[in-house]
């Protein structure tokens, strides 16, 4: 990685069984240094760190390859004085399954000392657009969409979220009943690509609306929810102020909504929703770092999915429809007009570009892709 040649701490962030250990191997083998590799949910491993500075000091020299990291909190205030005395690069590669705000004392410990890369799971640039139907329908954890049947997957997701329920949340030293947390979890499902409304799942749940935006924020954190906020402007329009809400895997909200076949998800009611959750999650998952994103609603009716800005700080809408032809409507129009886009896509599950009307396109969600690299070319 190319961060280690610069920084003396990088974080490797993502959600469980995403290839974060298999890259830190890689990592190792391609390595100039020696290196060494400690997991947290080993006891031996642990157990070295009783004493992390007396342990640290004496691999000194050594990239130090440390796994969920999120179990050791008060392992980053004796990092960042490590740092503070030699900052060497590449000293440290943290791998975590949490945020850096879900983690105590991560971000202030090692502010101005780390840089943090997320590893997500696969996109359809990884696998391939003749496999896009079965990413969609399995996500993109590795182990479950390369699963030997739909069955076999789904039994995977069952697992991981299990799992993630009764082991990695208390972990993090969440206190949240993991039924009452999967119950928010699959209300969002049922939610997903609509607008965040607190007070409706808190009522449902019998929680109050705090508490439910609690929970929110941990599956964020998390890096299974996207809070996608919505794009603020100057222009004298009432904007919808709510983020919107989507599940970040689409393989984890099938198996919440008891999907588990092609044949199920084609009959599905939620199906736009889970659609649209996909090619947003793709866009947004090949966008470099740090790039915004952001949906547009107004109190009249003015609506698009995303707005993205070009290398030229031109605004560009992106729509998503699941339709073999799809149509333009006037709420797109009047969005596209508030936002004085230059340019704009539709993205559908077809397999030809072409122009639905000046400076828009019909875009295959397999050429995802190359609406990412457009942004990037001066037009």
């Amino acid at each position: 990685m190319d961060s280690l040649q610069h920084f003396p701490v990088v974080g490797l962030l993502g959600p469980r069984q995403v290839g974060k250990t298999t890259l830190a191997r890689m990592v190792r083998e391609k390595s100039e240094r020696s290196s060494l590799y400690l997991d947290l949910e080993l006891p031996s491993d642990a157990n070295k760190l009783r004493d992390p500075e007396l342990y640290l000091r004496s691999v000194a020299g050594q990239l130090v390859i440390i796994d969920e990291v999120q179990r050791m909190p008060d392992l980053f205030p004796v990092l960042r004085a490590l740092v503070d005395q030699d900052r060497s690069a590449g000293r440290f590669l943290l791998l975590g399954s949490a945020s850096p705000d879900l983690i105590r004392n991560a971000s202030e410990s090692l502010a101005g000392r780390i840089i943090y890369h997320e590893l997500s799971p696969l996109t359809v640039a990884e696998t391939g657009t003749e496999h896009l139907s079965r990413l969609w329908l399995r996500g993109g954890f590795p182990l479950s969409f390369l699963a030997k049947s739909d069955a076999a997957s789904v039994r995977w997701r069952e697992a991981f979220i299990r799992t993630y329920l009764e082991m990695d949340i208390p972990r993090l030293g969440v206190r949240i009943p993991s039924p009452q947390l999967h119950r928010f979890w699959t209300m969002l499902a049922h939610m997903n690509a609509q607008l965040w409304n607190a007070s409706h799942i808190a009522g449902s749940l019998g929680i109050s609306p705090p508490t439910a935006k609690r929970y929110l924020d941990i599956l964020q954190e998390t890096f299974l929810v996207r809070q996608l906020l919505p794009f603020s402007t100057n222009i004298k329009k009432r904007l919808v102020k709510s983020p919107k809400i989507y599940l970040r895997d689409t393989g984890l909200c099938h198996t919440l909504l008891g999907v588990g076949t092609a044949e199920h998800l084609a009959g599905m009611p939620l199906l736009g929703a889970s659609w649209e959750s996909f090619c947003v999650e793709q866009i947004a998952r090949q966008l470099p770092a740090g790039q915004p994103l952001w949906f547009y609603r107004t109190a009249a009716g003015a609506e698009v999915d995303l707005v993205l800005p070009d290398i030229n700080n031109k605004l560009v809408a992106v729509e998503v429809k699941y339709s073999s032809a799809p149509k333009i409507g006037r709420s797109f129009w009047n969005a596209f007009a508030d936002l004085s886009c230059k340019r704009g896509f539709v993205v559908y599950p077809g397999a030809d570009t072409y122009p639905l009307a000046e400076n828009v396109q019909a875009l295959p969600a397999a050429l995802i892709g190359e609406l990412v690299r457009s942004l990037s070319v001066t037009q």
